[in-house]
C-alpha cells in the first residue's frame, strides 16, 4: 500500500508538463484497451459467423433458400455481416441480371463478381477499423513518455542547480516521476502492438477467406447462368 501511495504522490507532485504527458499515455491506453475488447468479441462473431454460413451453404441447400432466409432475418432486425453480406450482394445481382434475357452471361456474371466485391471491402473495412489508432499507439506512446522523462529529468537538474546541497534525495522524485511517464509509455504501448499484429492477422486471415468464397460463389453461379441461358435458347 506504501508503494500505491508514494506513486500517486509522485504524480501528483509531479510537474504540469509531465502530468500532462501521463494523462495523454493514461487516455491512449484505456481508449486502446476499450478497441481490443472490441475487435475481439467482433473477430470472434466473424470467425463463428463465417463457420456457420459456410456449413449452412455447403450443405446442399438451395441458394434461393438461404437468401429467403436472409430476408426474414433482416426483417427481425438482424444485420448480415461477414461471407453472408457477400453472399446476399452476388445472389441479389445475380437474380436481377437474370431476368434480363438481352444480357450475356458473361454480363451477368461480371455483375454479381463486382456487387461481391464491393461487399468484401466493405467487411474488409469493418475488420480493418480502428486498427490504425492501436498501430499509432502502440509506436508513439513510447516516444511520449521519453518525453515526460527527459522534461522531468530537466525540470530536476533545474532545481538541483538552485539547491545548496546537491544530495541523491534532491533529485530522486524528479526522475522517479520521470521513470514512471516512461513506464505509462510502455504499458501503453506493448499491448497496443500486439493486438494490432494480432487483429492485422487475423483479418488478413478472413479476408482470404472472403475472396475464396466469392470465387467458389461464382463458379456456382456462372454454371447456373450457362444452364439458364441454354434452357432459354431450347425454349
Amino acid at each position: 500500500m506504501s508503494e500505491e501511495l508514494g506513486i500517486l504522490e509522485l504524480i501528483i507532485g509531479a510537474s504540469g508538463t509531465v502530468q500532462v504527458v501521463m494523462l495523454i499515455l493514461l487516455l491512449a491506453s484505456v481508449s486502446s484497451w476499450y478497441l481490443i475488447v472490441q475487435r475481439v468479441m467482433l473477430y470472434r462473431r466473424m470467425t463463428e459467423e463465417l463457420g456457420g454460413f459456410e456449413a449452412h451453404f455447403w450443405s446442399g441447400v438451395d441458394l434461393a433458400q438461404i437468401y429467403r432466409e436472409g430476408n426474414e432475418a433482416l426483417a427481425d432486425g438482424a444485420t448480415p455481416i461477414g461471407v453472408e453480406s457477400i453472399f446476399r450482394a452476388g445472389f441479389k445481382e445475380f437474380s436481377r441480371l437474370s431476368q434480363q434475357s438481352d444480357i450475356e452471361a458473361d454480363a451477368v456474371l461480371e455483375g454479381a463478381r463486382r456487387a461481391m466485391r464491393v461487399a468484401t471491402l466493405r467487411e474488409s473495412d469493418r475488420l480493418e477499423s480502428n486498427l490504425p489508432f492501436l498501430a499509432s499507439v502502440g509506436s508513439t506512446s513510447p516516444y511520449i513518455g521519453l518525453f515526460g522523462t527527459v522534461w522531468g529529468i530537466m525540470h530536476s537538474f533545474r532545481g538541483l542547480a538552485n539547491a545548496t546541497q546537491a544530495t541523491l534525495a534532491t533529485v530522486a522524485p524528479g526522475i522517479s516521476e520521470a521513470l514512471i511517464a516512461t513506464a505509462m509509455g510502455l504499458f501503453a504501448a506493448i499491448p497496443a502492438v500486439l493486438a494490432y499484429n494480432r487483429f492485422a492477422a487475423r483479418s488478413d486471415s478472413l479476408i482470404n477467406h472472403y475472396d475464396t468464397f466469392v470465387d467458389e460463389f461464382s463458379g456456382i453461379l456462372q454454371r447456373q447462368t450457362y444452364a439458364q441461358r441454354a434452357r432459354r435458347s431450347a425454349d
